[in-house]
């Protein structure tokens, strides 16, 4: 049943005029009294202009794109890529001729922030959300966002998860392409061992996220068939996906194991921060420790010595979750599509020095 202005105000114990002066911001409301409206307007899922049940089920020229962090390549790759193909022209049917806004939504990895944008994005009644990167691994935050992203389809938008695993509850989601976050840095550690590593750290990203943690079991699984895993704790530091975050993690490495010849960070931006400690206590890479990251971000090339790392189609993958969220491209079978992950071998690593 269409929520009205009507029962927000009677959740919020004030008038509809008020509610109406709230939600248009053209009238001076008490602090108190607006927080009661917006909380009422959040828990019953309040859509403007909602009474019009044919109104409710419409979609306007939006397109929302959700990203952890817009300054990080890894996400700003994937949105640009997405916006290439949806703000193009159409089928003639939108206003402008079938072109869509994307508007791009930062959530700084908060799920709180996360959930706000989608139920913005509802009220604005988006043709399509996509959500990209890892996703957070708290179960009352996923049933949350299976609720959500529920209504938003339910309401015509269409949803479309680019290098995030599928929702483990519901069908709302139109398609999830998934990157091989876990086959990838298993061959990236099995790639280290082939160099004759032994006594191998690594930096690990939140302890949260769906990407950590798959990354983090593809690198113990080829430990563990090469007869290595042991006290793997001790040489895993877990810390945000960013510089500081990797040059303060090979700092904590080496205390704890003075023999490390080889590090393997979360991603190539805190691979870049961990060859920086390291250069600063007088290490060479890769003579006294070799480094590996992950993403393959257009800077690793450039990296003195350049960065071995995994690739992940960042484009390809960005672009495909923009087609399919503007149905030009059939979803995959099931609607969800594992993206392989390539090894890039460069000079970051070589086989460790004897003695």
């Amino acid at each position: 049943m269409t929520v009205t202005l009507a029962d927000v105000a009677a959740r919020a114990r004030v008038s509809p005029a008020t509610v109406s002066r709230v939600l248009n911001g053209n009238y001076p409301v008490a602090t108190s009294t607006r927080e009661r409206v917006l909380r009422a307007v959040d828990d019953l899922d309040y859509v403007l202009n909602g009474p019009a049940s044919s109104l409710a089920a419409a979609t306007s020229d939006l397109v929302g794109i959700l990203v952890n962090d817009i300054a990080d390549p890894f996400f700003g790759i994937m949105a640009g890529a997405a916006q290439s193909q949806i703000g193009g022209p159409g089928d003639g049917s939108g206003r402008a001729g079938g072109e869509k806004l994307a508007v791009v939504c930062n959530t700084g990895g908060s799920p709180e922030r996360e959930l706000t944008y989608l139920t913005l994005l509802q009220r604005q009644r988006a043709a399509a959300v996509l959500l990209t990167g890892g996703a957070l691994e708290d179960p009352a935050h996923q049933a949350a966002m299976a609720a959500k992203l529920t209504k938003l389809a339910d309401a015509g938008t269409r949803i479309v998860l680019c290098g995030r695993p599928p929702l483990e509850e519901g069908d709302a989601v139109l398609a999830a392409l998934a990157f091989d976050n876990r086959g990838g840095a298993r061959r990236l550690t099995e790639h280290l061992i082939g160099l004759g590593h032994r006594r191998i750290g690594y930096i690990a990203g939140p302890l949260e996220r769906t990407t950590t943690r798959h990354r983090l079991e593809g690198h113990r699984e080829a430990l563990k068939a090469a007869g290595l895993y042991g006290d793997e704790e001790n040489v895993t530091v877990h810390g945000p996906y960013d510089r500081s975050s990797g040059y303060d993690a090979a700092l904590e490495l080496l205390c704890r194991e003075p023999g490390l010849t080889a590090v393997v960070a979360a991603n190539d931006t805190v691979a870049l921060g961990a060859c920086a400690a390291l250069r600063d206590r007088g290490l060479r890479i890769p003579e006294d420790v070799s480094v590996a990251g992950f993403d393959d971000l257009p800077f690793s090339v450039d990296a003195v010595p350049a960065l071995t790392t995994v690739r992940l189609p960042l484009f390809e993958a960005g672009a495909r979750a923009g087609r399919l969220a503007m149905g030009k491209e059939t979803p995959p079978p099931g609607g969800v599509a594992t993206i392989a992950a390539e090894l890039m071998e460069r000079g970051s690593t070589a086989a460790p020095r004897e003695g």
